[in-house]
């Protein structure tokens, strides 16, 4: 069973349509002692990061969160949700993350870029991966869709599993044994999309 976590900083309906493509009916849940009725959670977020840390803690998701993680079932954020899942940001910050991930949440650094880009990153680009279940059946490089200004920082080079290029080479997957996460979103990637969500159900 999966559920997809409502905190009033996502577009719930696009996700679980995605998994409903797959067959897949997932549950979309507000109340945060019913997270561990559900093998998996998914973590979506649209928007700024420390409005979405507030409203996590105003409903007491951010502890139900937590603890969660310690149960070894698979927890997938996706955007902002997988950015939520670091220890800090500096958005409009800094602001105080999950600590579900050793690292930080950054703005992109135009003066390293090798020619002018806009900001936000938004549109397709290719992310090349590393060895994960989550890939299963991707090509090491292949395109899905962005949109965002902030980007993840790991402290632990290990917790990288996929890499995109906009400016400079940053990080657009994570895994931490249970804790997954990407930078794009999946449901708006057409097919490369959800064969990534169709290995998060086959995890």
């Amino acid at each position: 069973m999966i559920a997809i976590v409502d905190y009033n900083m996502g577009n719930l309906a696009s996700v679980k349509n995605a998994f409903a493509k797959l067959g897949e009916d997932v549950t979309i849940v507000s109340d945060p002692e019913k997270f561990k009725l559900y093998d998996k959670l998914i973590l979506p977020g649209v928007g700024a990061y420390g409005d979405a840390m507030e409203h996590l803690k105003e409903r007491s998701m951010d502890e139900a969160l937590k603890e969660y993680a310690k149960s070894g079932n698979y927890m997938f954020g996706i955007c902002l949700g997988m950015q939520l899942l670091f220890d800090s940001s500096e958005e409009f910050g800094p602001n105080e993350g999950l600590g579900l991930i050793k690292g930080k949440v950054i703005e992109f650094d135009q003066s390293k870029f090798s020619h002018p880009l806009k900001v936000p990153h938004m549109g397709w680009n290719r992310m090349f991966t590393k060895g994960h279940k989550l890939f299963n059946g991707l090509d090491e490089s292949h395109y899905l869709y962005f949109v965002h200004s902030f980007h993840v920082v790991c402290e632990n080079e290990s917790d990288s599993i996929g890499v995109t290029e906009y400016g400079y080479e940053f990080t657009s997957a994570i895994a931490r044994e249970n804790i997954l996460g990407i930078q794009p979103h999946p449901e708006k990637s057409h097919n490369n999309g959800l064969k990534i969500l169709e290995n998060f159900i086959q995890l």
